[in-house]
């Protein structure tokens, strides 16, 4: 009875192969990745499907799935003052290498202007300069801390300040699958999920900033914010 839940069954599905695999129903999706992100898995069957969904690709109906599993997972965060106001909600992940990463910039310039920003993302990238690190050198310390996390964010946006969260302290299950990356070295769906995820109560207004760096990613996301109904800017780019 303690034995970890299977995900073999959805992996027969979806890694038969770029033409043989099928699709999986949003609450299939949603049931796998829940599976995934609680860590009831082995390891060899979470590179099995990072693997098996790198090559088939995420539907909507997929996307939605895992998008849905992964906001039920995460901290609370604050609604912001006054009620009814909106935020500008920018997924930071992919670190910039060559070019600069002014995502700070963009955050602080809507900050000043009296929007709610919120940002999430890793704070460390082995090979880039993350958000994280920009924050931190304009003395804007990112939120690592669960019990303090609403309180922190709240005081940011009082003090018309852009609030970064680290993804580890949002939504610990998603930061594991991220992390998959570095020990097979392939992004996985958990990458995509990052850049769609809102984590704010429901009824709060939301504007997400969505990018992508590979042009085959365009079709998919706009399809997954169609699909939901997104307030979202989609753009092909770096942070």
């Amino acid at each position: 009875d303690n034995l970890p839940m299977s995900i073999a069954v959805y992996i027969k599905e979806i890694g038969r192969g770029k033409g043989g695999a099928r699709s999986l129903s949003a609450n299939q999706a949603h049931d796998l990745f829940s599976q995934v992100l609680d860590g009831v898995v082995t390891d060899l069957e979470i590179g099995a499907f990072a693997l098996a969904m790198r090559i088939k690709g995420e539907t909507v109906e997929e996307l939605d799935g895992f998008v849905q599993s992964t906001l039920t997972r995460c901290l609370p965060l604050p609604s912001p003052q006054p009620h009814g106001s909106g935020v500008v909600v920018l997924p930071s992940y992919n670190g910039s290498r060559k070019l600069p990463n002014l995502t700070a910039l963009l955050a602080a310039h809507l900050a000043r202007s009296g929007v709610a920003v919120l940002v999430h993302g890793p704070l460390k990238d082995p090979t880039r300069v993350t958000t994280a690190e920009v924050f931190e050198q304009l003395g804007w310390a990112p939120v690592t801390d669960a019990k303090s996390l609403t309180q922190h964010v709240a005081q940011a946006w009082q003090q018309r300040q852009p609030a970064f969260v680290d993804i580890h302290t949002l939504c610990p299950g998603l930061a594991r699958l991220l992390d998959v990356r570095w020990t097979i070295g392939l992004r996985n769906p958990g990458h995509t999920v990052a850049k769609l995820l809102s984590p704010l109560a429901a009824g709060v207004p939301t504007v997400r900033v969505v990018n992508h760096t590979h042009p085959e990613y365009a079709m998919s996301l706009k399809g997954y914010l169609a699909h939901t109904q997104a307030n979202a800017l989609l753009m092909r780019g770096t942070e």
